[in-house]
């Protein structure tokens, strides 16, 4: 069957096509490349987690069950980050790499399997989007009550996001997907299955 493909050229599947898939008892592997939080907070039943900074050959072959001839798919919170994924591994040479539309939002709309956690998290671009914001304000109130060259720190957050939406590289998201709060442990005997 030929896979539609993104607007990155990337291949991709939709959640039902995927599920169908699995009903029908083909194994697939399917990997959440969203920071380990998310993962822990809300993912579709079938995937594991390796997130995007970790990704790489070595650590899909950690994880994987099916062989390297069968497609793995990679699966986010909307499919931005698991084309990212994708073009990552295939830039590295591991062939046969499928991007899953619409994310794990598109999966539980669909009404299709997920595991919830206990503990729900921001997305990681709802974390970049409220500091960014907060480091922007602050630049702006502190350069109007203290002093005129704070106005700096909002003229470089307003860079650093003209950069992410050219570059498609976000430094800011990076940092924050790094912090303490977004690198909890996945422990499957924490989260229940709806």
């Amino acid at each position: 069957m030929s896979l539609p493909e993104s607007h990155a050229g990337i291949p991709t599947i939709t959640p039902q096509q995927l599920q169908e898939k699995i009903e029908s008892g083909e194994a697939i592997d399917l990997i959440d490349v969203r920071t380990k939080s998310e993962y822990k907070g809300l993912h579709a039943a079938p995937a594991q987690v390796v997130p995007l900074d970790d990704l790489t050959p070595y650590a899909v072959d950690q994880v994987r069950t099916t062989p390297k001839d069968r497609p793995l798919f990679l699966i986010c919170r909307s499919g931005v980050r698991s084309e990212k994924g994708c073009m990552k591994l295939l830039r590295a040479g591991y062939p046969n790499v499928v991007s899953v539309a619409g994310g794990t939002l598109a999966w539980e709309q669909a009404g299709l399997p997920i595991v919830r956690g206990t503990r729900q998290i921001l997305p990681l671009d709802r974390q970049v989007q409220l500091a960014a914001g907060s480091m922007n304000l602050a630049g702006v109130l502190l350069g109007w009550f203290s002093n005129p060259n704070w106005y700096l720190l909002s003229g470089f957050i307003g860079l650093g996001l003209i950069f992410a939406g050219s570059t498609g590289i976000c430094p800011l998201g990076w940092v924050i997907a790094k912090m303490p709060w977004n690198q909890a442990r996945v422990d499957s005997a924490s989260c229940c299955s709806r």
